[in-house]
């Protein structure tokens, strides 16, 4: 399994989850760690052996995780890269399509073999702050700093839906079945029904909510101010368990991880990894939550103020192919059909 972090100091870190055959224990085991960017990183997504990084800078960076190097630059924004989501189709061992969205408003979608910009969608009239792919890969949510949410039609190229929400959304997620998503507002989780976007549940929280991540068996995994990893139980809007201070500082990404990239996590399901922002880096099994005082599995210590975490696993799989220049074509399906 691999673990990228992106921190304010423009670094980006690469860790592999590994047991060591003596002890049996996980162990946090360093990849890569230097300035990929001009400014801070603000958003890092993985799939199979492919990851990237969105900064400030107005740019996105690629990486092949097999062999630990960056390998293109994409620069369709004219903002702040605040959120990137993989496309993998459960047929498919490497992801097929990446999303951006920026502070421009803009959402750009990529093809992934190779990276070609194809579409650049206006999403939002101020910056986007989360976007979110439906597992069918057909369509997207984002919500904004215009205090909207938007469905975005990936097979066309264009916003189908646009509504103004109550209050600002920082992040909208879908589950790994696609039938609801979930919107956080502060303190507030909403959990939603993703035909037609009733509203099932409102979750409180104590503190303000930072992260979130699906997970299997209908819960939620969030991280925040409060420093605590909550999950939620959505069939009942409940908190299912808390691991309490889990970091010493605010939890800034949290990660379900899985030993594939098909949405499920049949394999590992208890095993979730965070990350704060005084740098610590920490796997746990949420099964142990019950105790007392839960201990992680393994934990890394970066240093650095991180800013946001991603994970996935690895595999023999083929390497990404290298950034291409080449122009991009106007076509009416942007996303194929079926995917």
């Amino acid at each position: 399994m691999s673990i990228v972090a992106g921190s304010y100091e423009k670094f980006i870190w690469g860790f592999k989850l590994k047991s060591l055959k003596k002890s049996q224990t996980l162990t946090l085991t360093p990849l890569f760690s230097y300035p990929s960017h001009l400014s801070p990183i603000k958003s890092v997504a993985v799939a199979g052996p492919v990851a990237a990084s969105g900064g400030t800078d107005d740019s996105v960076k690629v990486y092949d995780l097999s062999s630990c190097s960056e390998i293109g630059t994409l620069t369709d924004h004219s903002g702040a890269v605040t959120s990137l989501s993989f496309f993998s189709p459960s047929s498919l061992s490497f992801p097929r399509n990446l999303l951006s969205a920026s502070d421009d408003g803009s959402v750009c979608i990529y093809d992934a073999d190779p990276f070609v910009h194809l579409k650049t969608i206006a999403a939002h009239k101020k910056g986007v702050n989360d976007l979110s792919i439906h597992p069918s890969g057909k369509l997207a949510l984002t919500v904004g700093r215009d205090s909207c949410l938007a469905m975005l039609n990936l097979v066309r190229g264009r916003r189908s839906f646009y509504c103004r929400l109550g209050k600002e959304a920082s992040l909208v997620k879908f589950d790994l079945s696609g039938d609801k998503f979930y919107m956080v507002m502060e303190e507030k989780v909403c959990v939603h029904e993703a035909e037609d976007a009733k509203l099932v549940f409102e979750m409180e929280n104590p503190k303000r909510v930072l992260c979130a991540a699906p997970g299997s068996n209908g819960l939620l995994f969030t991280g925040g101010e409060d420093r605590n990893i909550t999950a939620w139980d959505i069939a009942s809007g409940k908190v299912a368990y808390c691991i309490e201070d889990a970091h010493s500082a605010r939890v800034k990404g949290i990660v379900v991880l899985s030993r594939n990239d098909s949405g499920t996590a049949d394999d590992d399901p208890y095993m979730v990894a965070s990350a704060s922002s005084d740098g610590v880096i920490r796997v746990w099994d949420v099964r142990m939550a019950n105790r007392e005082k839960p201990n992680p599995l393994a934990e890394a210590d970066t240093k650095s103020r991180l800013t946001c975490l991603a994970g996935s696993s690895l595999k023999s799989f083929k390497g990404p192919q290298v950034v291409s220049n080449a122009p991009k074509k106007e076509q009416d399906a942007v996303m194929e059909e079926g995917s």
